[in-house]
């Protein structure tokens, strides 16, 4: 903690308000310093434990990626998600969280949790589940489906954003969720809510589009090889 706050910039931190970064909490170091310090001082569970309940974001994010996923309880990722009160610390976390063996629970719960950042982190986990969880069974993540138009009518912008990003990282995992990634996207897209219809709208131009569709066949002919 104390190397983190002898290397902060108060330059950084004013940079980080054009993306939309609370920096209360800030100090002001890059990504890439993060993820630097992270490498450095390896995987350590309770010194993890410790810079997250530092309230330090910096210190939260290393958190996140030396904390080890198997090790952490129910009660640690809900206490965790308890205190967000930015994206770059949900989406930061929620790459954790969907190595737990709790990711369907929180995904499940926290979709129906009404704080903003909670909701948001539901549905960065479902996207970062493309990514993890490679073997994980496509109806595990057509479940998802209902969820995601259930709440693509959430007008807070952090929330509508990650719903987004759910549906449109779902319909790129392969032709068949493709397909019914896409199906939704175009009921949202037909909706009578502005906010739904943002949703679908966007999902739909980018699975529908040449470069999604040529990547998923060029996949699925190289799997029947």
């Amino acid at each position: 903690m104390a190397h983190l706050r002898s290397i902060g910039s108060e330059v950084n931190r004013e940079g980080m308000k054009r993306y939309g970064i609370r920096i209360e909490r800030a100090l002001g170091i890059s990504h890439g310093e993060q993820r630097r310090i992270g490498k450095l001082i390896g995987r350590n569970h309770e010194r993890a434990l410790e810079l997250f309940d530092s309230g330090i974001m910096e210190a939260q994010f290393i958190a996140s990626i030396t904390a080890d996923p198997k090790r952490m309880s129910l009660d640690d990722c809900r206490h965790w998600a308890s205190t967000f009160d930015s994206w770059d610390i949900v989406d930061g976390v929620s790459d954790l969280f969907v190595d737990t063996d709790h990711w369907l629970v929180l995904i499940r719960e926290f979709a129906g949790d009404d704080r903003e950042f909670v909701r948001r982190t539901a549905f960065a986990m479902m996207a970062w589940s493309v990514v993890h969880r490679k073997n994980e069974p496509e109806a595990t993540l057509l479940a998802f489906l209902p969820l995601i138009e259930r709440y693509a009518a959430d007008p807070r912008n952090f929330v509508k954003k990650a719903v987004n990003w759910a549906l449109r990282s779902l319909g790129k995992r392969s032709q068949s969720l493709n397909r019914e990634a896409l199906a939704a996207a175009e009921r949202l897209a037909a909706s009578d809510d502005r906010t739904a219809r943002w949703v679908g709208k966007g999902a739909v131009r980018e699975l529908s589009g040449p470069a999604v569709q040529e990547r998923l066949a060029k996949r699925s002919a190289g799997a029947k090889t």
